[in-house]
């Protein structure tokens, strides 16, 4: 059995997925769900493109024992400098080093000859090398470039001292035929190939990610990159979920190992969604909700006489627990405190005190609170920015009747500690509530998108809110949870505005793309 290293992008290429903005908090807790998850290296972010990306990956360098850090870097020493800077103080600081090496990129981007691409390439993993133990060189636009170009280059930068070679197929172009036999000959025409390990990273575009990743495995790559739920530019990336059941179910075909725990693929999967906003789409193979439902009674019948006859998975293999009605509102603090830890959670005496209050609420309301309830309540509070200034919602009423025009009060205190009171109205109930909250607060607001979901089952289900907006010019995106759905949504508001305040990212580059 030959092991696999899982390398976790979610929180760079993933987090480059149009729309979504992850503050520094909500990084850190999909960071040691990785880690829980078992990834072998996660990719934290882009040190050079922002400030607040540097600060981000400075933090999860210094959380994470278990697994390796990595950070992005242009091939360009001001780039692996603040990436030295971000991922010094990791238990296993590496870094992630790239430039393009398909003509059109080279002619048309770069404005590079191959032969000054393959320089900058050997002098900038040198330069790398002096800095960090392990230095991973990417091909940018590999599925598109010379393979006897790419043996030239490959050979130089392991003899610079790349330890890991990635061969990504940038915009998703290739099939898996071709991106298996492009491994093969690298593997089979570089002579010091056995320096270093082969990496794969597909996009999405055609639909075909995970299938090329397991080609390359077939062929050689003991590295595969994707990000959770398939996130990413464009159309994402390879979903890692998909490939680490595809590779436990079929091990008559892939006789493969990983050290991820499959049992954390849920919570994963469900942590970067309401991170990100992305909802997962119901067919989603291995985590969509109907991944292990059955509505043909041809198939109820199969499933009811033997689970084989239509499910290849367990729920019980990814995480997928049949009954999570847990705990009520006679449970006490020693229950509670047990359950959240079972669920992966480490709070902070304040903020468990701070949970339970919000649980013993939510009770008073609900007959019976599901995992899903506790998930909401548990990453709201996990991940709330206590010591910035923000605008903190103080109350609110909308009046709203078939015959009347929607009107919306709302009470704010602002960064400053100011109480402030107004009313507006609306062509509804949220656009009222909306045009308030906008009325209130002194930053430039546009809302670009409002997406509202249950959180679990049942008419007394949580309400859950996503909104992306641009403040101050800013892309921002914001979630809210209540019973009540316009509470959720003033929620979802507030928290958007308030990222900027928490989130200060003067962006000095554009991310990259692999």
């Amino acid at each position: 059995m030959v092991h696999v290293n899982i390398f976790d992008t979610t929180l760079r290429d993933g987090e480059q997925s149009p729309g979504v903005n992850l503050n520094q908090l909500e990084k850190l807790e999909i960071a040691r769900q990785l880690e829980r998850f078992g990834v072998d290296i996660m990719e934290a972010g882009f040190p050079a493109s922002s400030q607040g990306d540097f600060e981000a990956v400075k933090a999860i360098a210094k959380t994470i024992k278990n697994s390796s850090v990595t950070g992005l870097a242009r091939a360009v020493k001001s780039d692996i400098d603040i990436a030295w800077e971000a991922l010094k103080e990791a238990a296993e600081p590496r870094l992630h080093v790239f430039i393009a090496t398909s003509p059109i990129h080279m002619e048309y981007k770069l404005k590079k000859t191959p032969e000054q691409v393959m320089q900058t390439a050997i002098d900038m993993v040198s330069y790398a090398k002096k800095k960090f133990t392990h230095v991973e060189w990417s091909a940018e636009d590999a599925s598109r470039s010379d393979l006897d170009f790419l043996v030239r280059i490959i050979t130089k930068v392991i003899d610079a001292g790349a330890t890991v070679i990635n061969l990504p197929d940038t915009v998703g172009y290739t099939t898996p035929e071709e991106y298996g036999r492009m491994f093969r000959y690298i593997r089979e025409n570089v002579p010091n190939i056995h320096k270093a390990a082969l990496s794969c990273h597909c996009h999405d575009d055609l639909g075909m990610a995970v299938a090329n990743s397991l080609a390359a495995i077939e062929n050689g790559a003991t590295q595969v990159e994707g990000t959770i739920n398939g996130i990413g530019e464009r159309a994402g990336n390879a979903a890692l979920e998909e490939i680490a059941v595809a590779l436990n179910i079929r091990k008559d075909k892939y006789p493969f190992t990983t050290n991820l725990v499959l049992k954390e693929i849920k919570r994963t999967s469900d942590l970067v969604s309401r991170f990100t906003g992305m909802k997962v789409p119901g067919n989603k193979a291995v985590v969509g909700k109907n991944a292990f439902a059955h509505e043909s009674g041809i198939h109820q019948d199969g499933v009811l006489k033997n689970a084989l006859t239509y499910e290849i998975i367990t729920p019980e293999l990814v995480g997928v627990q049949s009954n999570d009605l847990v705990l009520g509102k006679h449970s006490g603090r020693h229950a509670f405190k047990d359950k959240i830890e079972q669920m992966g959670f480490e709070l902070s005496q304040e903020k468990l005190n701070e949970a339970f209050q919000s649980f013993k609420q939510l009770t008073d309301r609900k007959k019976e609170v599901t995992d899903e309830d506790l998930f909401a309540i548990l990453t709201d509070i996990q991940t709330a920015a206590v010591d910035i200034k923000k605008y903190e919602l103080v109350a609110f009423q909308v009046h709203y009747g078939s015959s009347n025009l929607p009107t919306a009060t709302v009470a704010l205190t602002t960064p400053e500690g100011i109480k402030v009171e107004t009313a507006c109205t609306g062509g509804g109930s949220v656009e009222a509530l909306y045009n308030t909250l906008e009325a209130l607060v002194k930053e430039e607001i546009h809302l670009t998108d409002f997406n509202l979901s249950s959180v679990g089952r049942g008419r007394d289900a949580l309400a859950e809110v996503h909104v992306k907006m641009t403040v101050n010019g800013i892309n921002v995106s914001g979630r809210g949870s209540s019973q009540d759905v316009l509470e959720a949504s003033a929620k979802a508001f507030v928290n958007a505005v308030n990222r900027v305040f928490f989130n200060q990212n003067t962006v000095l580059k554009e991310p990259a793309a692999l």
